[in-house]
């Protein structure tokens, strides 16, 4: 399972009721902060999540929108110390202009507070351990160097708790030799193999997650059933020749692509202040019924479907 907790969901420039884009992702002990507009910080601290185990930060792409936020949030690590380091993920053209923010702004040329590390995405793999992935994919935008964001849970085979029992497999290390694919013996000299209390293999959780984009038809490989997928709308149809001429979506697009790539659920954020959300939430809906428009401090579980 993974939560997702909207921290900034307007398109540009905030509104009274919506922050500039930035999102969380857990997964047991990790967090991802994706994307920090102006004012994130704060967000952060309305929300309850605080800074607490904040060590990564993936961007979308470099767009001022989206990255402002990193030059107060690193100056109140720089004071209060909560945090020893710090990994930024971006294309090379997001990280250029973040190192100018950071080292040639914030701190000026003074020794960074905290170790900062700046990585290079490329498309592939970013992060993985035994239980969960997490790739980067390449989206069009305005400007180089634009990426996407897929979190995984790896599938996993259920531990038959009664079929255990009937074995007579009593509980405690046992069962954890056997869940890790270990043989055991039991005291009576029967030995249990791990094929016999693990069912069928369960694909896990998937979330993808796409920033600013200006093109669907190259993200339906990456999309394909997830159980989330997050992607901005922008604008209405109405003015779509709007939304081609700066690299954005409509609604309408976001929930063909969803519909295409038959996910289970569509979350909607990057909204204009143009827009009512109801008017984004109608668009959306009669092309594809499973969705969602965002606001600041929603929180979603992605499960997955069945």
């Amino acid at each position: 399972m993974f939560e997702i907790v909207f921290l900034g969901t307007s398109a540009s420039a905030p509104s009274v009721a919506r922050n500039l884009s930035a999102s969380m992702v857990l997964h047991k002990h990790y967090r991802f902060l994706i994307d920090c507009g102006e004012g994130t910080q704060r967000q952060l601290l309305k929300s309850g999540l605080g800074f607490k185990r904040l060590k990564r930060i993936l961007l979308t792409h470099g767009h001022l929108d989206h990255i402002l936020g990193l030059g107060g949030l690193v100056s109140t690590f720089s004071r209060w110390e909560a945090v020893e380091s710090l990994e930024i993920y971006g294309g090379r053209w997001a990280l250029d202009r973040v190192e100018d923010l950071l080292l040639g702004v914030v701190l000026r040329g003074a020794r960074p507070p905290i170790d900062l590390e700046f990585i290079e995405l490329s498309p592939g793999v970013v992060l993985e351990d035994e239980e969960f992935v997490l790739s980067a994919f390449p989206v069009s935008h305005r400007g180089p160097g634009c990426f996407g964001f897929s979190f995984e849970e790896r599938s996993r085979r259920p531990f038959l708790a009664d079929e255990a029992e009937r074995l007579g497999v009593p509980a405690g290390k046992e069962r954890r030799r056997l869940v890790e694919g270990e043989s055991v013996t039991l005291a009576d000299g029967t030995t249990v193999h791990p094929d016999q209390v693990l069912g069928e293999p369960r694909e896990g959780a998937r979330l993808v997650y796409v920033g600013d984009a200006a093109e669907v038809s190259d993200l339906i490989p990456y999309a394909q059933g997830v159980d989330a997928l997050v992607i901005e709308a922008t604008y209405l149809s109405a003015e779509a020749d709007l939304a081609q001429q700066y690299g954005h979506l409509t609604a309408v697009q976001a929930a063909a692509l969803a519909r295409e790539a038959g996910v289970r659920s569509l979350y909607l954020n990057h909204i204009s202040r143009r827009y009512s959300p109801q008017d984004v939430l109608k668009e959306a809906l009669a092309v594809f019924p499973h969705t969602i428009v965002t606001r600041d401090f929603d929180r979603f579980e992605i499960k997955r479907q069945g």
